[in-house]
């Protein structure tokens, strides 16, 4: 066992209060959207988050669930302002702080499941942080007593064993305002009870297609898994429980990755087929993961594989009204049908368009994926600094400087990921010296920033660049990050298509037609209004070729194909021969491919505004 530290290290970034970053632009249109569909509406028809939750005192659904829906709703309702859905949080949150009993142990009194309380604690966390209510802290502290005392006789087993890295947050965030050291013998315990991913991702052995259950090839799982090791080390100082989390993150997309930036599951990891499922939890999971991991690290990669997760395959699996979505996605999708596929262990539902397609786990834990995004778009950096972790428009409100004695808001008004460039604007109430990070993409070769114009020397280090300086009022800077796009090879010779953080893939028409009555919102499938199957004629030479790419109009619901915000044109061949295998598109001919049918010309767009797609697609031979 590590020698564990007498206190946690310090990391490199901070999670800035939430309510200190508020969206705008087109993301918090993409949170009003989500406001008006499920999000802001699921407690009304689906009884797991409705009147009768155990976590409001009913006798229906007490464990995951509840949590879950709060776990979104909350930071939602919070970031918007939104009177209505604030509402609807707090009798949850009221009846949670209520439950709380002598011994120290709180929730539904039907279930005693270490698991369900993590998440509680979550949310916990948040209303506090949002709303200020001191009764959190002395909350969280009994409980954290009660599990000290009874973790000996009672430990993490089964969904808790594989997910103690989600109660290790809770526990850190107290320590960090109380200092209580029995906090710390909580955390070893923890440790020592949570499965052993940093063992298991040191040497992987899950490198082909699962086909039996095992929590540790749980693709929510191990969505959850790669913050732990990091949490660790926070106690450890062991610079091996960080490598570990490398590590892991290369093994599993080496064996299982998927060009959206996921891994596969459609339950269990199901190795790198682009017909193979990715779970709608996973994505949300391993964003949240990804947010841990860069404030842990203080390392950029994380935050590029953030952006590539957040931009593709999070609006890829939910419908742009926000009324449905699905429960596995695929990268190649040419049909969401009933019908049985090479699913792991998924049902013949998994990927319909509807409220709770296959298991309801999504159908209440979806609703983190952008707010909590949102909520740490800016961290705070050593000496009073801030760190840019993610672009997308925003307003941050931040005290800075040695002494953080200086009020700064910045203003964040971009058309990222459409679009290169990010204007950020500073104002402070007076001046103040300190290091702004900028997080420059590793896909981005040529990155400029203009501060009042003047040209300004990039050095990234760790994937952040640090601007260190006396800032003053109305200081504007304007980083530009120009995409380029780059061949990604996948299997069989074929290739994704890169463009900055957004993955381009061939839309193909969609026909929703509605599959089952589940009102209000129903279950749909869709089906192919127009081919799939082809070739396309890639090289490095075409794809830098920038007058294919043609800029649109920003809506606002830009994840729509009828509406992309960008295009690429490309030279394209059906291939007859490239058909169906178990209704989903079948593996793609080895490349490079030949085929007699006409040349075509078709666009791509990107990956998160089709919810049919082909994303890897066969290379065609070019012609001379």
């Amino acid at each position: 066992m590590n020698k564990l530290l007498h206190t946690l290290k310090q990391t490199p970034f901070e999670e800035l209060p939430l309510g200190s970053i508020r969206p705008s632009g087109w993301l918090k249109d993409q949170l009003e959207i989500q406001a008006e569909g499920m999000t802001g509406h699921l407690d009304e028809f689906w009884s797991h988050v409705g009147p009768d939750s155990g976590w409001l005192g009913g006798t229906g659904e007490s464990w995951e669930r509840g949590p879950y829906y709060l776990d979104g709703l909350l930071p939602l309702a919070y970031l918007l302002e939104d009177e209505r859905l604030i509402g609807k949080v707090k009798p949850w949150i009221e009846w949670t702080l209520a439950s709380a009993r002598k011994d120290g142990q709180f929730g539904p009194s039907s279930n005693d499941d270490w698991w369900s309380r993590m998440v509680m604690l979550k949310v916990l966390i948040q209303h506090a942080e949002y709303t200020g209510d001191e009764r959190v802290v002395p909350f969280m502290t009994a409980y954290f007593r009660y599990q000290l005392k009874h973790l000996p006789d009672r430990p993490l087993a089964d969904w808790a064993k594989a997910r103690g890295g989600d109660n290790l947050i809770s526990v850190h965030w107290l320590y960090n305002r109380t200092g209580e050291p029995f906090l710390l013998e909580l955390a070893q315990l923890l440790g020592e009870q949570t499965e052993d991913w940093k063992g298991l991702y040191e040497q992987f052995p899950y490198w082909y297609r699962q086909t039996s259950f095992d929590h540790r090839i749980h693709v929510v799982n191990v969505a959850m898994s790669f913050k732990q090791p990091a949490l660790r080390y926070l106690q450890s100082g062991d610079e091996s429980d960080k490598a570990a989390v490398y590590n892991g993150i290369q093994e599993v997309m080496t064996y299982h990755g998927q060009v959206n930036g996921m891994f596969s599951g459609d339950e269990w990891l199901a190795g790198t087929h682009p017909s193979q499922g990715t779970e709608l939890c996973a994505v949300v999971e391993y964003m949240y993961s990804l947010e841990q991991l860069v404030r842990i690290t203080g390392d950029g990669y994380f935050g590029d594989v953030l952006e590539k997760v957040a931009y593709n395959a999070l609006p890829a699996a939910i419908s742009p009204d926000w009324k449905v979505h699905q429960y596995d996605q695929q990268a190649n999708q040419i049909m969401c049908t009933h019908a049985k596929r090479n699913w792991t262990e998924n049902n013949n539902d998994a990927n319909l368009f509807g409220i709770e397609p296959h298991f309801g786990c999504c159908t209440a834990n979806m609703h983190q994926g952008w707010p909590k995004f949102t909520a740490r778009l800016w961290m705070a950096a050593a000496d009073g600094g801030l760190a840019a972790i993610s672009y997308a428009p925003c307003r941050v409100t931040a005290r800075v400087g040695a002494d953080k004695s200086t009020n700064a808001v910045i203003h964040v008004e971009t058309a990222y990921p459409f679009r290169d460039t990010v204007n950020i604007r500073v104002e402070l109430n007076s001046p103040e010296t300190f290091a702004m990070k900028l997080r420059i993409p590793v896909w981005c070769m040529a990155p400029t920033l203009l501060i009042n114009g003047e040209l300004y020397p990039l050095h990234a280090v760790q994937g952040f660049a640090s601007v260190h300086r006396t800032w003053t009022e109305q200081d504007e800077l304007v980083l530009t990050l120009p995409k380029q796009a780059a061949l990604i090879p996948r299997a069989n010779g074929a290739v994704g298509v890169q463009y900055g953080p957004i993955m381009l893939a061939i839309p193909v028409k969609e026909h929703w037609q509605k599959h089952r009555t589940y009102p209000p919102y129903h279950d749909w499938e869709l089906y192919p209004q127009s081919p799939w199957n082809y070739g396309v004629e890639l090289n490095e030479q075409i794809i830098a070729d920038k007058s294919r790419i043609t800029e649109d109009e920003i809506g606002r619901q830009p994840f729509k194909a009828e509406h992309s915000p960008l295009r690429m044109r490309v030279h394209a061949r059906r291939l007859p021969m490239w058909t169906m295998e178990m209704n989903s598109a079948g593996t793609p001919p080895v490349s490079p491919v030949t085929s007699k049918e006409p040349v075509e010309q078709i666009e791509l767009v990107p990956y998160g505004c089709a919810r049919l797609r082909i994303a890897e697609f066969p290379v065609l031979r070019v012609s001379e």
